[in-house]
């Protein structure tokens, strides 16, 4: 009995640690990671009403590039502050895209956006080349990308999309000269 009870509770403790070191790693991280400084691979990917979107027709812009799911919890919490800072930046030269990565992704965000108040380009990557190319696997995951194209940042999670701190670090971008 007595080493029954010592298994369950090495059991628990191990449980809490992964759990405990999961959710940090899926929670706000922001990453040079190994794509920081690489060029941002281009992509042609649909809206809602059919047109076509080249990332690199966006050059000169700083650009955040969200993958994100209807089905997912994390992603849903942060499309309000991406609202947000979609209007706090119009009139830069800024663009903040949503790429769904789901298969009735059209389908699943018409019916998203009944609930959901959202103004900026949503994308399809329904034959997920797009997420391969960027190498995503988690969700929400975005990218920071320079006015030259080049990947600044990487945020795996969720996050306050407009907060002070993210304002301030784009706007930084857009006045860094070109080089």
């Amino acid at each position: 009995m007595k080493r029954l009870v010592l298994f369950v509770g090495a059991v628990l403790v191990v449980a809490i640690i992964f759990f405990g070191q999961a959710s940090q790693q899926t929670t706000n991280k922001v990453s040079p990671s190994s794509a920081s400084g690489m060029m941002a691979a281009d992509f042609q990917l649909k809206d809602l009403h059919g047109q076509e979107l080249t990332l690199s027709s966006l050059r000169g812009k700083v650009v955040v590039l969200n993958f994100w799911a209807t089905w997912c919890p994390p992603c849903r919490e942060e499309m309000p502050s991406m609202e947000k800072l979609h209007h706090l930046m119009q009139g830069q030269p800024f663009v903040l895209l949503a790429v769904n990565i789901e298969e009735n992704g059209p389908q699943a965000v018409r019916s998203f956006l009944q609930t959901h108040h959202v103004t900026f380009p949503i994308l399809f990557d329904q034959s997920a080349e797009v997420r391969k190319r960027y190498g995503v696997s988690k969700y929400p995951e975005t990218f920071i990308i320079n006015p030259e194209g080049e990947i600044v940042e990487k945020v795996v999670g969720a996050m306050d999309w407009s907060q002070p701190r993210v304002l301030q670090y784009l706007k930084n971008l857009l006045a860094a000269p070109a080089k």
